[in-house]
């Protein structure tokens, strides 16, 4: 390991990270904290909430029902964050940090008390509450985050089982057709609002950092604090996840459509169990409308079988599809992880699958993951929470071309050291402290050195978007 003089990337690397700023995105607050220790509930989950008749031209209109139908599913999230005071160039005393109140929405996934919302809301706050419907109020814990897909997992634990909230599909969505918000608005809770869909694949880019792909456009007013709530149509239907606003707009919103939310809420709820134990199936989720008018109909099918996997074992067949897990009725892969939460290696699940029209049941009993020996990657991935790859200096060229070259960010464990260093997926890291990191070797040595402790807060440097950047890592296990 050669110490190379990292004078020139110190003098380039002053500025720091760029916080987030521009369109606003209905910014909610949410937090990381113990969850009550009230006795669980049954494991069994509610039933999604029933039908009812409506009769179209009366007060009881479209709107109406869905607003009864679906307000139990839908939940109001209040938290705190603590922000560092704004210095005064005329007053030396020290700044204290502020406590500032945060809002947003969440979307219940299981009766047990799993909770989807958006990353953005639950992203570096102290303290978070969810009240219900109803008025009870629970605190929550983080359980697990996707920051680029803006979204995360939260748990409360409730005295009683949830309404599930339904999923459609917005992979039919028309331009004009109705739809409806639930959500915080600005506090005021389970706020309702109804409008169009304006526009279907729009991107939008908050800053040169953050963006987002093909999202739906909305007339629905959408405020801060609907963030994380859920976008419907008029069958009740969730076929949107409110995320942004256009700033100094009217009624321009932005919503995440439900057929991306789907397979990236269903990895939330299996990141932890994925890590130690294995199933080996891989799903494909499924959408199907018998006509404009009609409700959709999802469906979850087998594409892969991993060899001589528990799956394997179990008989399941390319085509199955899925309809029970445990007691859990199987409509998307969210269902499907469901009915795995908690489960142990060892554990004997029964499943119903259709094949070929025809019911059949299977027993899959999950195995522990495969531990591979620990080598420098899983030595990087374990304590700073990131997959990397070498890459040259005409990768970095741009940021500085002095540099050698480094190692590109290919994944971030989501609430890992490097994520909460604000390092991302796609950045280059070409040094830590003093030294330039040109392959994992070079990160080790600095992971492993005897003087680590007297290096925190460790600073490392990331090519970005062509400039350099840097950032502190305060803490390695």
């Amino acid at each position: 390991m050669r110490s190379v003089t990292l004078a020139t990337l110190l003098r380039i690397a002053r500025r720091r990270l760029i916080v987030p700023a521009g369109l606003a995105a209905a910014v909610g607050l949410a937090a990381f904290t113990p969850a009550f220790s009230e006795p669980p509930p049954a494991a069994t989950a509610a039933e999604r909430p029933a039908e009812r008749t409506v009769t179209p031209g009366k007060r009881r209109d479209q709107v109406v029902d869905v607003y009864d139908r679906i307000k139990p599913a839908v939940v109001n999230l209040h938290s705190e964050r603590t922000v560092a005071g704004q210095e005064d160039p005329f007053n030396r005393q020290p700044v204290q940090p502020q406590r500032v109140n945060g809002m947003g929405t969440g979307i219940v996934l299981d009766g047990r008390g799993y909770i989807l919302t958006n990353f953005h809301v639950v992203d570096d706050v102290n303290s978070l509450r969810v009240r219900l419907h109803d008025g009870t109020g629970y605190t929550a814990r983080v359980v697990s985050t996707d920051k680029e897909g803006d979204l995360a997992l939260i748990k409360i634990e409730p005295a009683k089982a949830l309404p599930v909230i339904g999923f459609g599909t917005s992979s039919d969505l028309m331009v004009g057709e109705s739809v409806i918000a639930i959500g915080n608005a600005f506090g005021y809770e389970h706020s309702v609002t109804d409008g169009r869909v304006s526009f279907k694949g729009r991107d939008v880019a908050l800053n040169k950092d953050i963006s987002y792909k093909s999202l739906i456009q909305t007339s629905a007013p959408i405020n801060p604090g609907n963030s994380g709530g859920p976008l419907l149509n008029i069958y009740g239907e969730l076929v949107g996840v409110n995320v942004a606003i256009r700033a100094g707009a009217q009624n321009i919103g932005f919503a995440l459509p439900a057929d991306q939310v789907i397979p990236r809420a269903a990895d939330l709820i299996g990141v932890r169990r994925r890590s130690s134990i294995r199933h080996g199936l891989v799903l494909r989720d499924q959408s199907t409308r018998e006509s404009t008018e009609s409700a959709a109909k999802r469906s979850l099918s087998v594409e892969q079988i991993e060899a001589n996997s528990p799956a394997a074992t179990a008989g399941f067949k390319v085509g199955d599809v899925i309809e029970q897990v445990d007691d859990i009725a199987v409509l998307t892969s969210i269902d499907f992880e469901r009915g795995l939460i908690e489960k142990p290696a060892g554990a004997k699940i029964p499943v119903k699958v259709k094949r070929g029209g025809t019911a059949t049941d299977l027993e899959l009993v999950l195995q522990p993951g495969v531990k591979a020996p620990v080598g420098a990657a899983d030595a990087v991935w374990k304590k700073l929470g990131v997959k990397v790859a070498p890459v040259g200096a005409e990768t970095v060229a741009k940021a500085n071309p002095q540099l050698r070259g480094g190692l590109q960010v290919v994944d971030v464990a989501a609430g890992g050291v490097a994520a909460t260093a604000g390092i991302q997926k796609g950045d280059v890291l070409v040094g830590l402290h003093l030294w330039e990191t040109l392959n994992l070797d070079n990160v080790t040595f600095v992971l492993n050195h005897k003087d680590l402790n007297t290096f925190l807060p460790l600073k490392y440097f990331v090519a970005r978007d062509g400039k350099l950047k840097d950032g502190l890592i305060t803490n390695v296990p």
